[in-house]
């Protein structure tokens, strides 16, 4: 007498799951990133050190005595800038963003531009083109870009 036996098998690798999942979770946590807010905060941590420094060195000449009410206003200044200046420091990161972008922008504009140019100087019908996009009336004889 003869029997089968029948085993099921998973079709999916359980690590090849995994791994496709935190694939996936990466995918979504780079669409979420803000660079805008990290450079923001960057920027503040700056102007903010920046404030404490200059608030040590005044306190710094007064402060004999004065060292708890020093202290104090040294904080006061801290909090202050970082409540103040939070909305302007991230403005001011979302403009250095979009500043950056459109500067790589006109740079790679450019080079496509140059490499466009490099190859339409050795091809006479590429700088015919050229010269008919930019308005430039075309020449009849294209043999003198040869």
């Amino acid at each position: 007498m003869t029997s089968f036996a029948h085993v099921e098998y998973p079709t999916e690798h359980p690590g090849v799951v995994r791994a496709e999942n935190a694939a996936a979770a990466l995918k979504s946590v780079a669409a979420n990133f803000d660079g805008a807010r990290g450079a923001a905060t960057l920027l503040l941590a700056a102007v903010v050190s920046a404030l404490l420094v200059v608030a040590n060195q005044v306190i710094d000449t007064w402060s004999e005595g004065h060292l708890l009410a020093a202290w104090m206003v040294l904080w006061l200044v801290a909090f202050a800038a970082l409540a103040l200046l939070t909305a302007p420091a991230r403005r001011a990161g979302a403009a250095l963003r979009v500043a950056a972008l459109g500067w790589a922008e006109a740079r790679r504009r450019a080079a496509d531009d140059e490499r466009t140019w490099q190859v339409a100087v050795k091809d006479p019908r590429i700088m015919a083109e050229l010269n008919h996009a930019m308005g430039i009336a075309t020449v009849e004889d294209i043999r003198k870009y040869y």
